[in-house]
């Protein structure tokens, strides 16, 4: 074994959400290294095929959206659901979406007209990742080293070592850093390390999940082309994604609740009939990975300096997209903290925030995403046996079943509210005023400046975006000049905190009632009021976890 080295931040786990985690940190002047199994850039197996709103907003601080939004299915391919008796079968209702050409544009539709700059996109995570490692590769405060695995994990109260195995030449060294971040997915050894104890619903549904090349499927169709197909008849029920738009597909073939496991399941028979094909059509596997639905979270996130975030702190049924974005939820709540203490302007105790924060609302979003799956799933087990008939009973029956199809799953496939209703209620940096914060589903919310819910955007009179207009830390929004704000800023300054004041123009929509919003650096909101507080100095040292005295 070689000699001990150091780094400030360890992550290990290279997939969206480490990097993600990693840009962030660069991004605000940390150093970091990242920990990871494969190869260099190594594609993932097909997994999560949306990238959420809240997280494109995140992609474009980063100056990464652009990017992102050009790659993945063709410019023009369609980003509808669609439900059919089969893939190639009757069609039953459409979700529409728009296609990447058109998402700026079309404004009719329930998945348009989003409160953000950056509406959500539709790209499989084997077309994000590579992006996300080539932006983190050519930071210079960001060092990743592949084909290496963590083994070993010792967490102390200052620092934690790991030992690095390198799987080429098996030869092992020790690695300290100040901190450690688990992104290492549902079989996480930080997790392990810190003793976190997975609880909830160990299985919800399992799936038979199929990567497959098949040229000749697109033109089968006897409908417009659609970026999901949801299938339904008496026989099987599935999902089809389009992965490139040409050639490449996932299917995934929900199993029955008698069916024996995974390999007892005829794959090529339950394909062929989700698809609507005979035994004559032609089509490759490229991979297969199968899976249970569980809703599963982490009994703590943290111990002292190791945490956990994504699949390594919780697990869930993957509706309405969000188990990669909820992890980069975590991951630019914690890089920011993380920031604030290693740039040297907050103390450690603004760490306990980040278990404060995320917990709850992975909590509250698992429940969704749980009570989305169980009605799916009692959908799928009360199909007619006429669905597929000709005539006027199962022209009835279809429309029954589109009907209801579209009103459940219109929910996930444009859940606004998943993407801007969440807020933080019990946060220790947060200046609560007693205020109730809006109730939001999943596919709804009320904007609102109630400290702990996201800042609501705007567009500013000279065309920007406020989100483009904020600085990277805390922004003090004022609608009013005449509101004197240096008591503040002294107070900010004497602390060591980062903070832009940003005069913008009252909006007509009422969001913004107060004179004043402090906007967090992950833009949620810290504080607000009409005039300064009584004692500006203890408001900067609660926002910077330093309100027990703590300097």
């Amino acid at each position: 074994m070689t000699e001990l080295t150091e780094t400030n931040v360890l992550i290990v786990g290279a997939g969206p959400v480490g990097l993600t985690l990693a840009i962030d940190l660069a991004w605000r002047g940390i150093d970091v290294t990242v920990v990871e199994t494969r190869a260099p850039a190594a594609p993932p197996e097909p997994k999560c095929n949306h990238v959420a709103a809240r997280t494109m907003e995140i992609f474009r601080r980063l100056g990464l959206a652009e990017k992102v939004r050009n790659a993945g299915l063709p410019a023009d391919y369609p980003h509808d659901i669609v439900y059919r008796t089969a893939f190639t079968g009757q069609e039953l209702t459409r979700i529409p979406i728009p296609c990447r050409r058109d998402r700026f544009t079309t404004k009719d539709g329930p998945d348009c007209n989003w409160p953000t700059p950056e509406p959500p996109h539709r790209i499989n995570q084997i077309f994000l990742e590579p992006i996300l490692f080539e932006h983190a590769a050519a930071q210079p405060r960001i060092r990743i080293i592949s084909r290496t695995s963590v083994e070993d994990v010792v967490v102390q109260d200052t620092f934690a070592e790991v030992a690095l195995r390198d799987l080429a030449t098996t030869a092992v060294r020790r690695l300290r850093c100040h901190y450690l971040v688990g992104c290492d997915g549902a079989r996480s050894i930080v997790r392990k390390a810190i003793g976190a104890e997975l609880a909830g619903d160990a299985v919800v549904q399992r799936v038979q999940s199929t990567y497959i090349r098949a040229p000749d499927l697109i033109d089968r169709q006897h409908h417009e082309r659609a970026w999901g197909t949801g299938v339904i008849n008496p026989r099987r029920a599935g999902m089809v994604y389009a992965i490139d738009g040409r050639e490449r597909w996932l299917v995934h073939n929900y199993m029955k609740p008698d069916e024996g496991d995974f390999d007892s399941v005829d794959r090529d028979a339950c394909i062929r009939t989700i698809l609507g094909v005979d035994a004559d059509f032609r089509y490759d596997i490229i991979s297969r990975e199968d899976w249970y639905g569980r809703r599963l979270i982490a009994d703590r996130f943290r111990d002292r300096c190791a945490f956990i975030a994504g699949d390594a702190a919780h697990i869930w049924v993957p509706y309405a997209g969000y188990g990669m974005n909820a992890g980069i939820a975590d991951a630019t709540n914690l890089s920011w903290l993380l920031a604030a203490h290693l740039n040297g302007w907050a103390p450690v105790s603004i760490l306990d925030a980040y278990e404060a924060e995320r917990w709850p609302i992975t909590s509250q979003v698992s429940r969704f995403a749980m009570s989305h799956a169980e009605a799916e799933i009692r959908r799928r087990g009360a199909v007619p046996d006429a669905i597929e008939d000709a005539g006027s009973e199962g022209e009835r029956i279809r429309r029954d079943v589109g009907r209801l199809s579209y009103e459940i799953n219109v929910q996930q496939y444009a859940c606004a509210g998943l993407n801007f209703g969440t807020y933080y209620d019990r946060s220790p940096i947060i200046a609560y005023d007693g205020a109730e914060h809006p109730a939001y589903t999943m596919d709804s919310y009320t904007p609102s400046t109630v400290p702990g819910c996201r800042t609501p955007h705007l567009w500013l009179a000279d065309g920007r975006s406020l989100y483009d207009a904020m600085g990277p830390e805390f922004t003090l929004l004022r609608f009013g000049s005449a509101v004197d704000v240096a008591a503040l800023q002294a107070a900010a300054h004497s602390r060591g905190v980062p903070l832009r004041l940003l005069d913008v123009e009252r909006p007509a929509t009422g969001i913004f009632s107060d004179a004043l919003v402090l906007s967090r650096p992950d833009q949620h909101v810290a504080w607000r009021g009409n005039t300064l507080p009584d004692d500006p100095r203890a408001l900067i040292d609660r926002i910077r976890g330093a309100s027990n005295g703590i300097r």
